[in-house]
C-alpha cells in the first residue's frame, strides 16, 4: 500500500474533488440543509470519509454507499434518492483502488477529469442566480401592480367602449 503523505494528500483531494462535485451535495451546502456552516461541514466529509477508506479493508460499494447515506442525513437532513450514490461511491472506491496499487498517475488524471467537470458546471450555475434576480423582479412588479394601494392610486378607468371586434367591455362600480 502506498503510504507516503504526498500521495495520501492525493488521494483526499480526490475525495474532496468527487463529493464537491456530487450536485446532491453541493444543493446541501448552497442551500445550508446542513444549517450556517454547511461548508465547513462539506469539508469535514471529505476527511471523515477519506479515514473511512483507510480504517476499513476491502470496503464494498454498499458499504461506502450506507456510510455516506448515513452522513448526508445526520449532517445535511438531506435523504439521496437520485441514485447518485451508487456513481459516488464507485468513483471513491476507484480512486482508492488506484491510490492503493500506487497508480498515482492514473489518480491524478481521475482527479484532472473531475475537476474539468466541476468547472464547467460552475459557469452554467454562475448564470443562474441573474435570471432568479430577474424574475424576482417580476414578480414584485407584478405584485406591485395587482395590489389593492396600487388599485386606489390609479385614476379611475374611462367609460366604456366598444372594441374594435363589437365587443364591449364592462367594468365592476365601485
Amino acid at each position: 500500500m502506498a503510504a507516503s503523505s504526498a500521495s495520501r494528500e492525493l488521494f483526499s483531494e480526490g475525495v474532496r474533488v468527487v463529493l464537491h462535485t456530487w450536485p446532491v451535495l453541493q444543493i446541501a451546502v448552497d442551500n445550508g440543509f446542513g444549517g450556517v456552516h454547511s461548508q465547513q461541514k462539506a469539508d469535514w466529509m471529505v476527511d471523515v470519509v477519506q479515514q473511512y477508506f483507510h480504517n476499513n479493508a476491502d470496503l464494498q460499494q454498499y458499504e461506502v454507499e450506507d456510510f455516506i447515506a448515513e452522513l448526508m442525513d445526520q449532517e445535511f437532513d438531506t435523504v439521496v434518492d437520485d441514485g447518485s450514490l451508487p456513481q459516488v461511491s464507485m468513483s471513491l472506491l476507484q480512486m482508492f483502488s488506484q491510490w492503493q496499487q500506487g497508480a498515482l498517475q492514473q489518480l491524478q488524471h481521475s482527479i484532472n477529469a473531475l475537476t474539468q467537470n466541476k468547472s464547467q458546471r460552475a459557469k452554467v450555475v454562475a448564470q443562474a442566480p441573474k435570471s432568479d434576480k430577474e424574475s424576482d423582479e417580476e414578480t414584485q412588479m407584478e405584485c406591485e401592480v395587482s395590489g389593492p394601494s396600487a388599485s386606489r392610486t390609479q385614476s379611475p378607468p374611462p367609460p366604456s367602449q366598444d372594441e374594435e371586434d363589437g365587443w364591449t367591455v364592462v367594468r365592476k362600480k365601485k
